[in-house]
């Protein structure tokens, strides 16, 4: 039927949605505005990369709201962008828009990039998490919509090499929102990391 890729203009996600696409599957690309500081450079990444690669436009989803009541170092540039970098249950709402949204489209499954559990930071980035939100999605929608993590089984360093050799490039990371890499918050040390074990 199809399948909702969670985007957000990273390596991550852009590549889910370059495999959804290697496997011929309806796509349906979907950016949520959570009220992120980076927000408006994800956005324009997400856009140029769906368009040079050929995949369907983005949809764009607007709860900035959340952020703006839930502050943490990813929507309130007074924070600390690594320390405070905690959103409380940011994932739970991109995982339940892009449910909602494959409801309408008439889509089964969603994509959501998260990576190994091995190195997690935070509590919704588990199997166990995503096994608990399509029981909930089930119940509260009266249907069955798979929550997919198709790079689980993959570190940092696998994705950035996995996304290099389908020519992916120009992609957005960082957190902070600003024009170069900030090189302090949580998507920038992952990526400096992968880099230095390459």
């Amino acid at each position: 039927m199809g399948i909702v890729t969670l985007v957000s203009g990273g390596f991550d996600s852009t590549l889910m949605s370059l495999m959804a696409k290697e496997e011929g599957v309806t796509l349906f690309p979907l950016f949520v505005d959570y009220g992120q500081l980076a927000a408006a450079k994800e956005w324009h990444a997400c856009k140029h990369l769906h368009e040079r690669h050929n995949l369907p436009t983005v949809t764009r989803m607007d709860v900035s709201g959340f952020g703006k009541s839930i502050p943490s170092g990813l929507t309130d540039s007074k924070l600390r962008i690594n320390e405070d970098a905690f959103l409380p249950g940011r994932n739970l709402l991109l995982v339940l828009a892009g449910a909602a949204h494959a409801y309408k489209v008439q889509a089964d499954r969603v994509a959501l990039g998260l990576l190994d559990p091995a190195d997690h930071l935070f509590p919704d980035q588990t199997k166990q998490f995503v096994a608990a939100c399509e029981n909930m999605i089930e119940i509260a929608m009266g249907k069955l919509i798979t929550i997919l993590t198709p790079l689980i089984e993959f570190s940092k360093n696998d994705v950035l090499a996995m996304a290099r050799a389908r020519g992916l490039r120009n992609t957005y990371s960082c957190h902070a929102g600003g024009d170069t890499p900030c090189g302090k918050c949580v998507a920038c040390i992952e990526i400096a990391n992968a880099e230095e074990r390459r």
